[in-house]
Formats: C-alpha cells, sequence, structure tokens
C-alpha cells in the first residue's frame, strides 16, 4: 500500500522521507526523521513505535543494518514489517518481511533506500533511488534540491508504476541541525492526485523555509513578514 524513500546528504546535514500511499495520513504514521541522527520509513503494516530504537541505536553510533536488527528483534511481528532506516554513516538498510503485501521491492544506494508494498512492479523502488540518485548529482547542493530530489524520485516511483492501486496520501519530511523538521508537508488525503498536490504545496513552502527557520532563531534578525501590520 506504500511506497518511500529514505536519504541523506553525503555530508549528513540533512535527511528526508518522501513516501505516498493508498492508506491515509501516511505522512503521520510512517514518517520519521530526527536532526543528526537519521530518517526512518515504517511501512507495511505499520508500527511507528519501530522508530524510536532505530533512532536511539544510530544516536548511540549503530549502523543503521544493527538499529533496524535490533529493533525487529524485540518484536513478534517482524514478518508484517517493512523499514527503511538510515543513519549518519555507512550505508542504509532496509527489511521487507515474508508477509508484505503484494508484489513488494527494496532498492538501496550509498546515501538513500527505497521500497514499497502492493506495488504494480518490483522495480518501482530501484526506479525511485535512480532518479534521487540523477536529481542529487545533477543539483547545486541547496537544502531545496534535497527536497525537490525527495519529490522527484516519489514522481519516479509512480510514473515507473506506482501501487496497483491508486494512491491517495503523500508526505515530506526533512530534518537538518535545528530540532524541528524544517519541511512536514503532508496530502492526507486526496481522491484526484495527492503527489501533484504535494509538489504544489513544496513550491509555495520552499521559498519561505529559510525565512521561517531564520524567524525561530533570531526573529530580531529574520526578514518581515510582510503582513499588515509588521513594522
Amino acid at each position: 500500500m506504500t511506497f518511500s524513500i529514505a536519504a541523506r546528504t553525503p555530508d549528513a546535514r540533512l535527511f528526508g522521507i518522501a513516501i505516498a500511499s493508498s492508506s491515509p495520513a501516511v505522512g503521520a504514521r510512517c514518517a520519521h526523521a530526527r536532526a543528526q541522527v537519521g530518517a526512518v520509513a515504517t511501512q507495511n503494516v505499520t508500527d511507528p513505535a519501530l522508530a524510536r530504537p532505530i533512532f536511539e541505536a544510530l544516536a548511540r553510533g549503530a549502523s543503521a543494518a544493527a538499529a533496524l536488527d535490533a529493533a525487529l528483534s524485540a518484536t513478534p511481528f517482524a514478518a508484517y514489517r517493512q523499514v527503511l532506516a538510515i543513519g549518519r554513516e555507512g550505508p542504509p538498510a532496509v527489511h521487507s518481511g515474508t508477509r508484505a503485501l503484494g508484489t513488494s521491492g527494496t532498492a538501496l544506494g550509498p546515501h538513500a533506500a527505497a521500497a514499497g508494498n502492493l506495488l504494480a512492479r518490483a522495480a518501482v523502488p530501484q526506479v525511485m533511488l535512480e532518479r534521487f540518485a540523477a536529481s542529487q548529482a545533477a543539483a547545486a547542493g541547496s537544502d531545496l534540491d534535497f527536497g525537490a530530489a525527495l519529490l522527484d524520485a516519489l514522481r519516479s516511483g509512480l510514473a515507473g508504476g506506482g501501487e496497483a492501486g491508486p494512491i491517495h496520501s503523500a508526505a515530506l519530511l526533512v530534518v537538518r541541525e535545528v530540532s524541528w523538521p524544517i519541511v512536514d508537508l503532508r496530502i492526507d488525503w486526496s481522491d484526484a492526485d495527492p503527489l501533484s498536490e504535494l509538489q504544489g504545496l513544496w513550491e509555495r513552502y520552499a521559498p519561505q523555509l529559510e525565512s521561517y527557520v531564520a524567524r525561530a532563531l533570531d526573529p530580531c534578525a529574520a526578514p518581515s513578514f510582510g503582513v499588515p501590520g509588521d513594522p
């Protein structure tokens, strides 16, 4: 019911998730990221609680594979779970349990992992990974380029087959050095085209991203709000 990509920039300054699903509110249940630690996607028959022990292990210096294995070993339901994890160093890791729904697939790269279940084609995650790598290679390296590359990967997954049925929700989550997500955009339900709606939301939000961060860190030095009453 879901396909996603979890990624970092090569310098591990940013981590992010882009995800889409036929189920509602996929971003609220399945996308997780912790600043300066990593990113985790919990999907298929999802258990969001798996993200916390993975992040705790990553913060202690465990590899993504070790953190993922430890979290799954503590649950009797690993066969139902599909989980992606990436930390600051080393390769990402993916678990796709034997009870994953329908056609499932996974793909791993040096700075990203992709996975999906109930897919139209098992190759969808590899298509996403290749598109993300190409977008990153062509980008100038800004924070906005990272978010755009994640969305590019998600759109390529849909174009490459996506889910076996229609998707209804999508999300983009990005963290960097501040404690809150610098991007947390969600289309919780759409009967039309949630990826196009998410892309439109990103295009509206992205030009204001740095201003939002600046206002949080030092409103006295931040750009004006541009609204009535703003001196």
